[in-house]
């Protein structure tokens, strides 16, 4: 709604004026009602009018003055000047200053001043209506200037370079391969995206707010730089410079990522790892370059998180780790056994270390987490729950996903954790199966909204009956469960995980952030981040 603020020295009028007028109807709202201009101008320091109406002689500040101030702090303020003065000067010195309009009191009628209000409403609603459609229309070229750039450049990759002539020329106009330059590229690869993706609209949202803020930051990097958003979770930086350079190209481009990775933690909360390519001095190379980076994949397996490194070729590795299967079974079934969360971290953070010492390749690696995890379920099964929440497909479909060890580990441990949760969880609070089964739903989908109608239906019970049932039975109401349940496995999080607390929010269901910290404050005392500490 659009604010309007009354300014006069006659109480009357405006106690008149404000009650006259149906401001909701309008679609406005009186922010404000004062005696002086003074009072008036220091209100609007704090909340600046859409719509000022004032009176031109007043104690203090008269109207001229207050509007002169007006003007120069925000000229898109509409100003209707209410004055007993008929002089044609005031008019004069009000058309002067941009003025909408200038009513007399002695003839006002205030239907006069509904309808400059709604005209200006109108007027409002039209620029905001025409902004939009040019924001929208910027966006729309902006974004087919980058579809048809990325689809230059896969073209480029995917295709046989049947001419690199025109290729330089389609690089040229890009920046690229000018007289005497060489390219470096560089692969930047998404850390968590399917953590990320999921606090964007979709796949294309996510991809969109990248290459954008790209664009606006490559700007004003030392070196030229392209982007191109080669895939949903990959990018392709192309840096041109000049040999012969006084330092080291390499620093240059390293220092460039770094800034790069600030920004994007900063604005998107997005981290990005990157491998660095071979300079390159023609589109034959450039292509060679690229591919190598793309394909790149057990190399990119074994990055650190928001690692920056140089690419490597043909880099070798060992097999075997099925062969420690049996042991890594036994040290995690005995952990969750005792329900030892330390101890499930330290053996996480083990075999994360050894399988990154030795090497193995990555589709190894995800067979043997998978086997892991399928076999814990299956042989705590009996103490965990009536029937399996997560497939052996999903949790496939999840693993399959992780195109870096450290991801894939942090994953890895937060299920294993899960487990003692879920261990805890079924077990019954009360006697009744029907209050075990209604925990043991909730701890299976802690990542979703669960309401009590839900849970009641999934237990075939009446939903007042079931709320006055389950409170009798642990002392609980069914929400404060569900609210003890969702901080707990927060705080586990918290703990033992890098996500961002918008991310933690985000994966127990919660679709507003500041109730999710207000709740979580109201249950530990602290806010998530001074619990992280």
């Amino acid at each position: 709604m659009y604010k309007v603020m009354l300014v006069d020295d006659d109480y009357p009028v405006i106690e008149l004026l404000s009650e006259v007028v149906d401001w909701e109807k309008l679609g406005l709202v009186l922010c404000g009602k004062h005696e002086n201009g003074l009072a008036a101008w220091e209100h609007m320091q704090e909340e600046m009018p859409d719509i000022l109406v004032t009176d031109i002689g007043m104690p203090k500040m008269d109207g001229i003055a207050l509007v002169t101030k007006v003007k120069q702090l925000n000229p898109k303020v509409r100003i209707v000047i209410l004055s007993c003065h008929s002089e044609f000067q005031y008019a004069q010195q009000a058309m002067r200053l941009d003025v909408q309009d200038y009513l007399l009191k002695d003839q006002l009628d205030p239907e006069d001043l509904v309808g400059l209000l709604q005209k200006f409403k109108d007027g409002f609603d039209g620029e905001s209506q025409r902004l939009k459609e040019q924001n929208q229309m910027q966006r729309m070229v902006s974004e087919t200037q980058e579809l048809r750039k990325e689809k230059l450049f896969r073209e480029f990759v995917q295709q046989p370079l049947i001419s690199p002539e025109q290729w330089q020329r389609d690089f040229s106009s890009y920046g690229l391969f000018h007289s005497g330059e060489l390219c470096l590229p560089v692969a930047g690869f998404i850390e968590s995206y399917n953590v990320i993706k999921n606090r964007f609209d979709s796949d294309q949202t996510l991809h969109f707010a990248i290459s954008n803020v790209m664009e606006e930051l490559l700007t004003n990097l030392p070196l030229r730089v392209v982007h191109i958003g080669y895939s949903s979770r990959q990018s392709l930086l192309l840096f041109a410079f000049k040999p012969g350079l006084k330092q080291n190209v390499y620093d240059q481009v390293q220092t460039s990522l770094q800034t790069i990775q600030r920004t994007l933690g900063q604005v998107l909360k997005v981290k990005m790892a990157f491998l660095i390519g071979t300079s390159c001095d023609s589109p034959q190379l450039l292509k060679m370059a690229l591919c190598n980076l793309l394909k790149a994949d057990e190399q990119r397996f074994y990055l650190s998180q928001a690692e920056i490194t140089k690419w490597q070729k043909d880099l070798e590795h060992t097999t075997g780790l099925l062969a420690k299967y049996d042991q890594a079974g036994a040290e995690i079934r005995e952990a969750l056994m005792a329900k030892d969360g330390e101890k499930i971290n330290s053996l996480a953070g083990k075999w994360e270390a050894h399988i990154r010492g030795e090497r193995y390749s990555s589709e190894e690696v995800r067979d043997w987490v998978l086997k892991l995890l399928i076999d814990m379920r299956l042989k705590l099964h009996a103490m965990l729950f009536s029937s399996p929440a997560i497939t052996a497909e999903k949790l496939h479909k999840e693993i399959v996903n992780f195109d870096s060890l450290w991801g894939l580990f942090q994953w890895f441990n937060t299920q294993l954790l899960s487990y003692i949760a879920a261990r805890e969880d079924a077990l019954p609070v009360s006697k009744r199966r029907e209050v075990s089964e209604a925990c043991k739903y909730v701890s299976m989908n802690l990542g979703k909204r669960i309401t009590l109608e839900e849970v009641a239906a999934h237990l075939h019970m009446n939903p007042s009956y079931f709320s006055r049932f389950f409170k009798k039975e642990t002392g609980l109401t069914f929400i404060e469960y569900v609210t003890d349940q969702k901080i707990e496995r927060a705080k586990e999080l918290l703990d033992q995980t890098n996500y961002y607390v918008s991310e933690i929010c985000e994966m127990l269901g919660y679709d507003n952030q500041s109730y999710f910290i207000k709740t979580f404050k109201a249950q530990t005392g602290l806010t998530p981040t001074e619990y992280r500490g």
